[in-house]
């Protein structure tokens, strides 16, 4: 009799036979991205903060020349390359903004294809295998938690995969050409998203690990590193050069411990909250972060994948010195499990390994291991199939990776709202004379809101985290007392996030007809007493009845209700003993709030006029 596993297996079996077809891959390479654009869009608009913060001010400033006005309105993070961010950019200010939502869906979902290409090479006849795992690749935490947002790691993906796809189908025989071509598309990724450098350290690392001989390997590492030069000039080159002769440091303010920029304090500006804290934390990194994903990552990811992996190599590499280093009898050395037969599959595991190792060592943020992610299924099938007989590692692989997929779901991201044809909406005041007026930002993310204002004003950060040394205060408050006009500080207006979702169930209640008389409010009533979703029934006075139909309405629960009066007011007071600091000082009764929206999401701001403190 079948157990219930071998039945399972029949059965999947059976329904993957078509990925057998000669014609699957091309099939494949097309529905994978069409299906994950629209996962994109089953996600709604993103809302992220990095995406509040400074992917939509960078290349607003760089097309509109706003380095010459503005000061960090972004923090730091307004000196990053724009040209990552320019695509998205360009597609929700002028495309509808689902479009926008399922064409970078879509282009996340290319990663699909350099990755079914290298599990065919270093699967050959295993067609079907080689595109489940391609497909297991693309549903790793990491990956779909960034699935069409506008964070870049899976877009940076894309060319980093191809480089290695492209050095893995030639080998050994790379040509010049080729070793060129993926440098240039490796450099590019990297040039794009400085935290793919360790990519680029990795891969032409790996490059030594080809069987010939020494001077060969030299050289195509020589090669690639050429082109990766010439791929981090080409997306890069630009920025870096304005970097340095605006502010002395191409990488500015980041690194300023080595360029001295008198712009910014001599510190590196790197983030190391998220790296392990002694050297047996560093070992055991994959088991601790994945029992504590705050350790790594903002929200909470859910992922077995990377234990499994550090298990599997740990075995692999014992294995291997035991065969090697201990005396074997003549069978076992053949078998060692060194891939000899595969040295493109030696060439990944190296490469996989190192830019874990560079990773683990720099910077231990989740999301910059998502090209790395979209490999550990392909090297777990390789692993398990040095380490155990072939029918015995196909089942084990087989069922180990289909719990990690699983185990992801339901994934988390990193922030979305709901659909609108317009991404992004913001009202803004008409100022008199906004060539001569500043706003001051004291909290991030807002950086989204300055292109919604006159392009006049001039908006200049003040302790929102930017690395200020002298040199950069005397120049913004130089710049800010040239604009005699009226200057303001930007805070983020108080709202209840829970306040959208009872618009939600009341848009769907009053849908259902159950807030149209006092029997069905009645029932409503009742029903919500039973499910608690954090809204109760309000009856509406005569007067609302009338006008509006309904006899009922939903609001919040006590519990969940706040006094946004009462936080504008805590904030101002904070803000104000902030801005004393700067020789600042707010004006409340100045203060008005103004409506924006990411999507359906609510994020209105307030603007409080600021004078300068005698």
């Amino acid at each position: 009799m079948l157990t219930l596993f071998q039945r399972l297996e029949a059965w999947f079996l059976r329904r993957s036979a078509i990925l057998s077809h000669p014609r699957a891959p091309y099939y494949a390479a097309l529905i994978v991205p069409l299906l994950l654009g629209l996962q994109s869009l089953l996600l709604g608009q993103d809302d992220g903060w990095d995406m509040r913060n400074y992917h939509l001010y960078n290349p607003y400033a760089l097309l509109n020349g706003r380095l010459a006005i503005d000061f960090s309105p972004a923090g730091f993070q307004s000196y990053f390359n724009p040209l990552l961010d320019l695509p998205y950019y360009l597609l929700t200010r002028y495309a509808p903004a689902p479009l926008a939502g399922f064409v970078f869906g879509c282009l996340h979902g290319l990663n699909f294809i350099p990755l079914s290409m290298m599990a065919r090479q270093l699967l050959p006849g295993r067609q079907r295998v080689a595109l489940l795992l391609a497909l297991a690749g693309c549903l790793g935490a990491g990956f779909l938690s960034e699935l069409g947002n506008s964070m870049g790691d899976n877009l940076t993906a894309l060319p980093l995969l191809w480089a290695l796809a492209l050095l893995l189908r030639h080998g050994a025989a790379a040509s010049v050409r080729i070793l060129l071509l993926a440098g240039l598309l490796m450099g590019a990724a990297a040039g794009l998203k400085l935290t793919n450098i360790n990519y680029a350290v990795a891969l032409c690392l790996a490059l030594l690990v080809w069987p010939q001989a020494w001077w060969r390997r030299i050289g195509q590492a020589w090669w690639f590193g050429v082109g990766v030069l010439a791929g981090l000039a080409t997306t890069a080159g630009y920025w870096w050069a304005t970097m340095w002769r605006l502010y002395g440091n191409p990488l500015f303010p980041q690194f300023n411990d080595i360029f001295r920029s008198p712009l910014a304090a001599p510190l590196g500006v790197l983030d190391t909250d998220h790296l392990p804290r002694t050297l047996t934390e560093a070992l055991f990194w994959p088991f601790i972060f994945t029992r504590d994903i705050a350790r790594i990552a903002e929200v909470p990811l859910r992922q077995l994948i990377w234990p499994l992996l550090m298990l599997l190599l740990v075995a692999y590499a014992v294995r291997l010195l035991w065969c090697r280093y201990r005396t074997v009898s003549v069978t076992a050395a053949q078998t060692a499990p060194d891939m000899a037969g595969l040295p493109a599959a030696r060439v990944l595991l190296v490469f996989v390994l190192l830019a874990y190792l560079i990773w683990l060592k720099l910077f231990s943020i989740y999301r910059y291991l998502v090209p790395l992610e979209l490999l550990a299924p392909l090297l777990i099938w390789l692993l398990c199939h040095a380490l155990m007989p072939a029918a015995r590692a196909q089942r084990w692989a087989g069922w180990a990776l289909a719990v990690c997929v699983l185990y992801t779901l339901p994934f988390v991201t990193w922030g979305h709202g709901g659909w609108t044809a317009q991404a992004f909406r913001a009202e803004a005041p008409q100022l008199a004379q906004p060539q001569a007026s500043v706003v001051y930002m004291v909290r991030t993310p807002m950086a989204w809101l300055t292109r919604f204002f006159q392009p006049e004003v001039a908006f200049m950060a003040i302790g929102s985290g930017f690395p200020e040394s002298p040199a950069y205060l005397q120049r913004l408050q130089a710049q800010a007392a040239a604009r005699t006009g009226q200057h303001y500080v930007m805070l983020p207006a108080a709202v209840n996030i829970r306040q959208s979702g009872a618009e939600r169930k009341l848009a769907l209640a009053r849908a259902l007809g159950l807030t149209a008389s006092a029997a069905d409010c009645a029932r409503l009533d009742g029903w919500l007493r039973k499910v608690r979703f954090q809204v109760e029934v309000q009856a509406l006075a005569a007067e609302d009845v009338a006008a509006s139909g309904q006899a009922c309405t939903l609001v919040l629960q006590p519990q969940y209700r706040l006094d946004l009066a009462a936080e504008d007011a805590a904030l101002q007071a904070e803000v104000q003993g902030h801005l004393a600091h700067y020789g600042l000082t707010l004006q409340p009764a100045g203060c008005r709030n103004y409506p924006a929206y990411v999507g359906t999401e609510a994020h209105p701001y307030r603007l409080c006029p600021v004078q300068r403190l005698p």
